[in-house]
């Protein structure tokens, strides 16, 4: 039996056991991480006495709760201790015809009996660094070999947010307008507040000119953004950075690129040879989520 809970009915005891047991654990489905995210506007769909979960974020527009992922939560989905798709399809029947969906991301582990609309991600798994380096594209490895001068000049540092914020808020190319800017900052803000945000940079003649902003926990590395100062592309800047990230954690923890439909950064991804794991999504237009709005209430 599959039960709709609102935040204040979730028993969060019961919901963070549940995902750390299960076969699907994603960062992205905390309470921490969803809270900050969705600034708290989500609620959870539980089979059972919390056997399986599927956290539901959402917006409201005209009054109405419209379902979709947050800013940086890239998968959500239903969490169990083995993914089940006679389970999957009625979180998945249930979800249809209780919600107006416009987008929402399952995870890479869950299987339904239909086929559903996938989109890409790319993960490296835990294994030693220098395993993980000779698997680099020829492409990758080069960029990384920085000449002279470069070396002189440059370093890695880690930084606060508030040191980066001003060169993050200046290249920050994922934004509609500057209110969707604003929010994605202050997403990043909680976050470092949370002790979930990393800023890592690189100086060039004491000048930032790349940052990463990452996700950490004890099993994962997550890169929420990538953030470059175009006079400088040609000094590959990010690919050291995510190298140098890779080095110091991937004998432990997953380094998740947070995939992208863009070709380009695409192509700059799977330069590190990660893997390609797909996830199922569901999404529907204005046109459609409007002939829908009379008939769920």
């Amino acid at each position: 039996m599959i039960r709709r809970l609102k935040y204040n009915e979730i028993d969060y005891e019961k919901y963070t056991h549940c995902l750390e047991n299960s076969e699907q654990r994603k960062y992205s489905a905390t309470k921490d991480f969803l809270d900050i995210t969705s600034d708290k506007k989500w609620e959870l769909l539980v089979y059972n006495d919390y056997e399986a979960v599927m956290p539901v974020p959402y917006i409201k527009k005209m009054g109405l709760k419209f379902i979709i992922n947050p800013k940086l939560c890239q998968q959500l989905g239903i969490f169990s201790k083995n993914d089940e798709v006679f389970i999957n399809d009625q979180f998945l029947d249930f979800f249809k015809s209780k919600y107006r969906i416009w987008y929402y991301a399952f995870n890479d582990v869950n299987q339904f009996s239909q086929t559903l609309k996938r989109r890409k991600n790319y993960l490296i798994n835990p294994e030693n660094y220098e395993l993980v380096r000779q698997r680099y594209s020829p492409k990758r490895k080069r960029k990384l070999r920085l000449d002279h001068e470069i070396l002189e000049n440059s370093e890695i540092q880690r930084v606060n947010f508030l040191e980066a914020e001003n060169f993050i808020n200046e290249n920050s190319l994922g934004a509609k307008d500057e209110n969707d800017k604003r929010k994605f900052m202050k997403i990043f803000s909680e976050l470092e507040k949370a002790k979930l945000l990393e800023i890592v940079v690189f100086i060039y003649q004491k000048k930032i000119i790349n940052a990463l902003a990452l996700y950490c926990n004890e099993n994962t590395i997550a890169l929420l953004g990538t953030f470059n100062d175009k006079k400088y592309v040609k000094l590959s800047g990010s690919s050291v950075l995510i190298d140098h990230i890779i080095s110091k954690n991937i004998n432990s923890k997953i380094f998740d690129f947070e995939g992208s439909e863009i070709p380009s950064i695409e192509e700059f991804f799977t330069g590190f040879r990660p893997v390609l794991k797909t996830y199922p999504v569901l999404s529907n237009s204005k046109k459609d989520l409007l002939k829908k709005i009379l008939k769920i209430r």
